[in-house]
């Protein structure tokens, strides 16, 4: 055989096996994409964990039950709620941080598991870099009630009667960090007054001590409604800038020229961190119909909540936002946990 011949079967030789090794890397890839869209396709195969940082039977509980009990009728696979109490909600998100990327383990908390907790409390996660958010659920207003004998009708009377009584007032919150306690010190610095905090273990201590009239005000994500018709506390204004469906004719802050102390109580939903996208997009998709049920929204508005799905592109500007704020607070005004 000639140079000539030899040269042209190599050729044919090397042609022949990289052909085999392009057709060999098409597979896998191929293969892999399979993979990926059988993944997507067929979540959830089997039940799904919401986790939750706060005992059964509180606000945040009876929300996820709620979204489990909706999940349930829309889906093939069980939504089982596990709660994993302790350390303000750090112990949950501890957790579901450390959980597998599977799309089979989330969180649901309130955003300050993100936006307050790392700036008051030691935890071995960073929410923001172990944490994926996913979307947001809804949120509860709070509301400025009074104890029942305070001597102000609106919320001019009540700026005008604190500034006359610097540092003899006070307001009751459900803890030192929790959103009442933050929105109380913001509506210090926006009407510049000084009304003294005093920190509860919960919400239901903070309004009965209102009520008994050993403090002046609080400011209550609902728990005072049953209250208010009966004249045990006085409703004052809306710490919102929107409107309540519940008391659609109580002043907002903004309605009041009250500027910069507006707070919602935002919930929301995180994922591991690498939880597949297209997965994080079925269960988006999946809660976003189960917030629409009327059963839903009926358990959320006992709790004087509302159900209010927010993407997760949006729920990552909330997060950022209420952290710039609410970290502005907590710098100012030098509040550390107890």
């Amino acid at each position: 055989m000639g140079f000539e011949e030899s040269l042209m079967k190599y050729s044919k030789i090397k042609k022949t096996s990289g052909a085999v090794r392009f057709y060999h890397r098409l597979f896998f890839v191929l293969a892999a994409v399979l993979v990926q869209g059988a993944s997507a396709a067929t979540w959830p195969d089997r039940a799904v964990n919401l986790v939750v940082g706060f005992a059964p039977g509180g606000g945040t509980d009876i929300m996820a039950r709620s979204i489990s009990n909706a999940l349930g009728q829309i889906s093939s696979q069980p939504f089982v709620v596990e709660n994993r109490p302790g350390a303000s909600g750090n112990v949950s998100a501890s957790y579901v941080a450390r959980a597998k990327s599977d799309g089979y383990t989330f969180l649901i908390a309130p955003t300050s598991i993100q936006t307050v907790n790392p700036l008051l409390f030691k935890s071995d996660i960073n929410p923001a870099e172990d944490l994926q958010p996913v979307m947001g659920i809804g949120k509860m207003q709070m509301y400025l009630i009074a104890r029942p004998d305070i001597e102000a009708d609106n919320m001019d009377e009540f700026v005008k009667l604190a500034k006359e009584n610097e540092s003899v007032m006070s307001y009751a919150s459900s803890g030192t960090g929790t959103a009442p306690h933050l929105a109380g010190e913001m509506l210090n610095q926006s009407a510049d007054i000084s009304i003294l905090h005093v920190a509860y273990n919960g919400s239901a201590p903070a309004l009965q001590d209102v009520m008994a009239g050993q403090v002046d005000y609080v400011l209550d994500p609902g728990l005072a409604f049953p209250h208010i018709e009966s004249g045990k506390v006085k409703l004052l204004a809306v710490a919102s800038d929107d409107k309540s469906p519940f008391y659609p004719n109580v002043p907002t802050y903004p309605e009041l020229g009250i500027k910069d102390a507006s707070l919602d109580i935002w919930f929301g939903i995180w994922a591991p961190k690498d939880t597949p996208a297209d997965v994080i997009k079925s269960f988006t998709e999946l809660v976003s119909r189960a917030l629409k049920s009327p059963k839903l929204e009926e358990s959320f508005n006992t709790l004087g909540a509302l159900p209010e799905p927010l993407p997760t592109d949006e729920f990552i500007r909330l997060l950022a936002d209420e952290g710039s704020v609410l970290g502005r607070i907590i710098k100012n005004q030098n509040i550390t946990a107890d």
